[in-house]
This record gives C-alpha cells, structure tokens and sequence, in this order.
C-alpha cells in the first residue's frame, strides 16, 4: 500500500529472524491474477491483495501477514487463505486483526511461532520508531501533495523522497531517526517551485486502500499534480491508527443534518471532510472508491446533497480490473477545465 512496505519491512528485519520479502509492486498481472480467482461481486482490494499474495507466494514466501478490518475486509483473510489453499500453495496466513481489533497478546503468539528468540522489549522499542518513521512520512507527503504540482524541475519530490526513504531505513534509535527527518525536511523546503497564491486546491476522499495504494486509483493524484494542483488528502496510516475514531465521532455528531447513523469503513468521515472542504472553499472535490464498496456507495447521495449545497464540484471515481485508463484522465481533464473556468 505505496510506500509503508518501507516501515512494514524495517520493523521485521529487527524483531525477528526471518527473510523478509517485499510483495511485488502491483502491476496489470497482478490485477488478472486477483480477478481470475476472485468472486464476480467482491471489491476491488480483494482481487488487487489476492493477486499480491499469489505472487508473493510464487516468490517463495511461506508466511504472510495481514492487518485490516473495518469493513467486509475484515472477513477477508479466511475466504483468501481458503483459495490459496485450493490453488495448491503451502502457507500460513497470520491475520492481526480479529472483530475489528489488534489483540497485543494474540499478535505477541503468532510473531512467537516465526521466531521463538522473538524479545517482546525489542519488538516494542523498534514499534516505536517504526511508529514514528510512518509519522514523519506521512508529514513529508502532506507537504509534498501541496507543492509536488508547482516544481520547476520536475521529479525533483519523488526523487529526494526516495533517498529519504533508504536513509530511514538504516536508522537504530528515534533521535537519529528525528534528526534525519528534519534534514530531509528542510531539503524538500529548499525545493524551487513556482506557486501562485491563489492556485488550485481539490480536496481527495473516499475508501481507505483505493487512496493509499497509487496503483489501485492509477495514479490520480500525479495526474492531477500535472494540472498545478495543491492537493489535500486526509487518509494515511497516521490518521487511520491516531485520528479515524475521533473523527467518526465528530462526524455523527456534526452531521446529524445528512446522516441518522454512522456508516461503516471511511464513509462516516467522508462525510464530515466534505463538509470540511467545502467550508474551507476548495475549488473541487474527488471521491474515490473500489467498485462494490457498500460503505461509499451508500454514501454518495449524502455527498452530493453536501456539494450542492455548497455550489462545490465534486466528482466520483470507482475503479475496478475494468477500469478504462484513458477515461479517467478524459474525466479528470474535464473536470480541471470546469473548476478552472469557475475560478475565472
């Protein structure tokens, strides 16, 4: 899911003595495997983990860990090992998540049946700092959607990102760790771009994997980038382990005028962002989702509702194996060329 392999694989190299493979990047083939031996109706993130894991295994992974719920997600896990299991291959699949919920003691065992030498202090402490790499990154990316679209010398963001990110890994203690940080921080700052004041905003919603994971939205936020787009985007790992309840919360309560009850996964925050965006006079809004998401599908009426209210356009993605490359851009194009003619 973009680039938290980076933190995911750091924390495993140092609490326990395994070798660690990083899933293939997803790719066409990757969806084709997914889809092939997935049911019809079943969201897009079943098909696009299913095909990951299916690869995964092909490069000689015996173990694989998931950590998900919310939703039908949740229920995931078990009907994916049970088709991986017809199609022949030999693993053991560790899901994290039970009912919706990281159980501490549940998770300390099944590390125990990987490595038996596993030290719990040690798995805390590299936790940790593995929580506070994810922290950083995701700050770094909220400064980079914001400015990526008005760099003079293009590729200069991803580029230093990626350097970034290969230093991060080779850290042994949250001071260091902070101190590179705020290296790379300032580096980015010191990143010439040419940014008007009154540039574009669009604000970004919609379900949590099609949002995190570049390839699943084919790329949407690069290609909107392109337009000299500052771009706001809530959802990331930060926000899902230290954020997403308080402002389910916070939704409900402030949003009694379009919903009576919470929906399920992100659809009750969605709600609230959009609200959110269309009082801080963003020029447009994009929700995006998987095809067969339940939780947004339902919800897309009330966001509507909220954008016309507001006169803020908003548009909706849904994206699936099928999804036609070429007619997302069509749409994002016209709807640059539509938020563009409205600010003028």
């Amino acid at each position: 899911m973009g680039d938290y392999y980076v933190p995911a694989k750091y924390l495993l190299n140092k609490i326990v003595a395994a070798d660690i493979l990083v899933a293939p990047l997803i790719t066409a083939k990757t969806i084709e495997l997914g889809s092939k031996y997935s049911p019809d109706f079943v969201c897009t993130p079943f098909k696009y983990t299913l095909g990951t894991m299916i690869e995964a295994l092909d490069e000689g992974a015996n173990i694989l860990i998931q950590f998900g719920g919310g939703c039908r997600y949740g229920y995931y896990s078990e009907l994916q090992e049970q088709i991986l299991k017809d199609l022949g291959y030999k693993f053991e699949l560790l899901n994290l998540v039970t009912n919706g919920k990281a159980n501490i003691k549940r998770i300390y065992k099944m590390i125990k049946r990987i490595d038996k030498k596993f030290n719990i202090f040690k798995g805390l402490y590299y936790l940790f700092i593995t929580i506070k790499m994810v922290k950083y990154m995701d700050k770094i990316d909220d400064y980079i959607r914001k400015n990526i679209g008005f760099e003079i010398n293009k590729g200069s963001f991803s580029n230093l990102k990626q350097e970034m990110l290969e230093k991060f890994t080779l850290v042994n203690n949250p001071f260091s760790l902070y101190i590179l940080y705020k290296k790379y921080f300032n580096k980015f700052k010191k990143i010439k771009i040419n940014k008007p004041k009154d540039c574009l905003k669009v604000g970004i919603i919609g379900e949590l994997y099609t949002l995190m994971e570049p390839f699943s939205n084919y790329y949407l936020e690069k290609e909107l980038a392109a337009y000299n787009i500052e771009l706001k985007r809530f959802t990331n790992v930060t926000y899902l382990l230290l954020k997403f309840k308080k402002i389910n919360k916070k939704a409900l309560k402030k949003s009694k005028k379009y919903m009576k009850y919470q929906f399920s996964a992100d659809a009750s925050s969605n709600v609230y962002w959009t609200k959110y965006l269309c009082d801080k006079k963003y020029d447009g809004i994009i929700h995006i989702k998987s095809s067969f998401c339940t939780p947004e599908i339902g919800v897309m009426p009330i966001l509507d509702k909220i954008a016309n209210e507001n006169n803020v356009p908003l548009i909706h993605f849904s994206f699936d194996a099928n999804t036609s490359e070429v007619g997302i851009k069509t749409r994002l194009e016209a709807f640059y060329d539509m938020i563009e003619m409205r600010r003028k």
